[in-house]
């Protein structure tokens, strides 16, 4: 029983000093929240949480305010994640519903998760390596040459134009069209890493009067594949950093910089991934693995089998909150984008 209520001091203090920013005492405890007990027993069960390590004294005041382990003890012991409201879920699905390209869904989204949590968004583009090939189109367009379409599952296109050496015009439409059936038989559906092994593969199937315009295709997939092989992360808010700078009073500049470090972010979103689409990963102040990111809180989820998103922020974070918003916009963008 008194573990409970421990447990309970202790959620107290630290959605209290989310609100407040500062430090917590018993006084302001028993005034604020139901507690059932005495100030005694307060002050008692802070003793022992700060025993623990879970809160410490900022300084020689009466108030308390929670550690790294306080806050990783709070997050662990929620039952369970607070919906968003139907009218917040109806904003996000409108929002990202209106994009019309990729690019366009990662900008919404950076931009809307920074929006509803007021901390940086971070998203990761679709990872190739867990990508996979949805189609490719060829069209024809004028002459020797002719329009090479790669589309991802994750919804990127690729277009590149190549010429084939041989005009295309009335009379080649057959062979454009098999080219075509057989390369989607081929690459549709297969990782995209695996794929140019697999069209190489594939040009013995081809009639060798027409292996050249075959090769040109096979060139120009293989070079949108090469290009797309850098991974890349987008943030928005960077400011909202700006609004908590007394949570960074000395650490602000080295969180500035590792979040310009994308390969830091890539690789700390890689860390936290999830195997579920509904799970939501936390990670505070000393666990991350990154000196200037010791004293945030980073919070993430992934989008189906394909990338990840989160937000970076202090330790002093609206976590139940964050961790719903998070989970939320996770769940639309891996909707739209397999659609």
């Amino acid at each position: 029983m008194s573990e409970d209520r421990r447990l309970h001091v202790l959620r107290a203090i630290v959605q209290d000093y989310v609100r407040t920013s500062e430090p917590v005492g018993s006084k302001a405890l028993l005034e604020r929240h139901s507690l059932g007990v005495s100030a005694a027993t307060v002050r008692n069960d802070m003793a022992a949480l700060e025993e623990d390590g879970l809160i410490t004294a900022p300084h020689t005041s009466a108030g308390r305010v929670p550690t790294d382990a306080g806050y990783r003890m709070f997050v662990d012991r929620l039952s369970g994640i607070k919906p968003l409201s139907k009218a917040e879920k109806v904003a996000i699905q409108r929002l990202l519903e209106g994009a019309v390209d990729l690019d366009d869904v990662v900008g919404r989204t950076v931009r809307l998760l920074s929006s509803l949590t007021h901390q940086v968004a971070v998203m990761q583009y679709p990872s190739l390596t867990r990508s996979t090939v949805r189609h490719v189109e060829l069209v024809p367009i004028g002459g020797t040459r002719l329009m090479v379409v790669l589309i991802v599952n994750t919804g990127r296109v690729e277009q590149r134009v190549v010429d084939v050496g041989r005009d295309l015009a009335a009379g080649h439409e057959q062979v454009v069209a098999d080219l075509r059936s057989l390369v989607n038989r081929t690459a549709a559906g297969q990782a995209l890493t695996a794929v140019p092994a697999l069209l190489q593969g594939a040009l013995e199937q081809v009639d060798p009067a027409d292996r050249d315009i075959a090769r040109a295709v096979v060139s120009a997939l293989e070079d949108a594949l090469e290009e797309q092989t850098e991974e890349r992360v987008v943030l928005a808010g960077t400011a909202n950093l700006a609004r908590v700078g007394s949570d960074f009073p000395t650490s602000l500049g080295e969180v500035l910089e590792a979040l310009e470090e994308h390969v830091v972010l890539l690789k700390l979103m890689g860390s936290m991934a999830t195997l579920d689409d509904e799970a939501v990963a936390v990670s505070i102040g000393a666990e991350n693995p990154y000196a200037g990111l010791r004293t945030t809180s980073v919070v993430t989820s992934t989008y189906g089998p394909a990338g990840g998103l989160g937000v970076v922020g202090p330790t002093r974070m609206d976590y139940p909150m964050t961790m719903a918003a998070v989970r939320a916009v996770a769940h639309y963008v891996s909707t739209i984008l397999d659609t």
